[in-house]
């Protein structure tokens, strides 16, 4: 067990050969049948939070195929339609996991549930006070981890730090469970909230205490990685990023190592990295354009060197949501190519 900053919880590397353990032995039992249609919806739930934690498309990628398969083998239970919404907004295709929402909601699904889902759409999409007032009412209804971190997180989406501060501290003190994932989750998300502020001091401390909590913690490494190039400590964040790029699908990895390699003058490296991740956001963009028009637009932005393309991009993630975050994509993009 760890204690470090907050409650006790079972050690990351534990936890998380655990995770891989229960999903190996729930996907032999699903082969053969042998899983209730809610085992088979938390099997979606584990292999997306592996993806999550390890920084891996390729699980999103097949907790989405089984969150289909499952509508298409008990399509008259609501868990298949909550499963397939929930891995249809992670591809940020947010009108079709409504729609399913919607068919959980006429199954009889419970309310407080789906309200909750559409909560997290709400927000992605940039619609915050209907998602506020959902997690207002849940907080009211039973103030627990889930409810009071989901508070935290909408309030840091609206830029609102004092709130989301003192939600994030509520969320952290009520925790009860062992698992070390909600909390590094968590701390991750606090961390990114100060990283988009620019308060580098604690949104390093809060990155820290997510991979003391869950060492292989992807995004949280990547953030350290972005801290660290931004203190001027290079070759620090070279050396974090390495095996993050090499190891993970998502190109977000490439693309940074790319950008502080050219920083540093190591210009051959820079550009391997950077083919690579050009032709990774390719193959995404074909498959998932919705989910990653905006970070293939932080490429084209950067390393990638193509700021109409960028722009292009930019608009078409504001298409599609309105959220703080896509509106300042598209501002930067902008002053990129028409500066003031």
């Amino acid at each position: 067990m760890t204690s470090e900053k907050g409650p006790a919880t079972t050690a990351g590397v534990i936890a998380l050969g655990n995770l891989e353990a229960q999903i190996n032995g729930q996907a032999w039992l699903a082969t053969r049948g042998r899983l209730t249609v809610g085992e088979r919806a938390e099997l979606v739930e584990l292999v997306a939070l592996r993806g999550h934690v390890l920084g891996r498309i390729a699980d999103a990628e097949r907790a989405t195929a089984l969150a289909e398969q499952l509508v298409h083998q008990v399509p008259g239970d609501t868990r298949s339609f909550v499963a397939r919404a929930r891995m249809a907004a992670v591809f940020h295709r947010f009108a079709p996991a409504l729609t399913d929402l919607d068919a959980a909601a006429a199954l009889g699904g419970n309310r407080v549930t789906l309200d909750e889902e559409r909560a997290a759409i709400y927000q992605a999409l940039g619609r915050y006070n209907e998602a506020l007032a959902i997690r207002r009412q849940a907080v009211e209804r039973h103030a627990d981890f889930s409810a009071l971190g989901a508070l935290a997180g909408l309030y840091a989406e609206r830029g609102e730090m004092v709130e989301a501060d003192r939600w994030f501290m509520a969320a952290r003190c009520c925790y009860r469970g062992v698992s070390p994932f909600p909390l590094a989750v968590l701390d991750f998300q606090c961390g990114q909230m100060w990283m988009e502020h620019d308060d580098l001091g604690r949104a390093r401390a809060w990155c820290d205490a997510a991979v003391r909590r869950v060492p292989a913690y992807v995004p949280a490494q990547g953030h350290l990685a972005e801290i660290d190039a931004a203190l001027g400590e290079r070759a620090a964040a070279i050396a974090r990023l390495r095996p993050l790029a090499q190891a993970s699908d998502d190109p977000d990895y490439a693309t940074q190592l790319s950008c502080i390699l050219s920083d540093s003058g190591q210009t051959q490296e820079a550009q391997t990295w950077r083919a690579r991740a050009q032709a990774r956001y390719d193959e995404l963009l074909a498959r998932h354009p919705e989910a990653f028009a905006d970070h293939a637009a932080e490429f084209w932005l950067t390393i990638g060197g193509d700021l109409k393309r960028a722009l292009q991009l930019a608009h078409q993630n504001l298409a599609l949501r309105q959220s703080r975050s896509a509106h300042e994509l598209v501002r930067r993009a902008t002053c990129r190519i028409a500066p003031s």
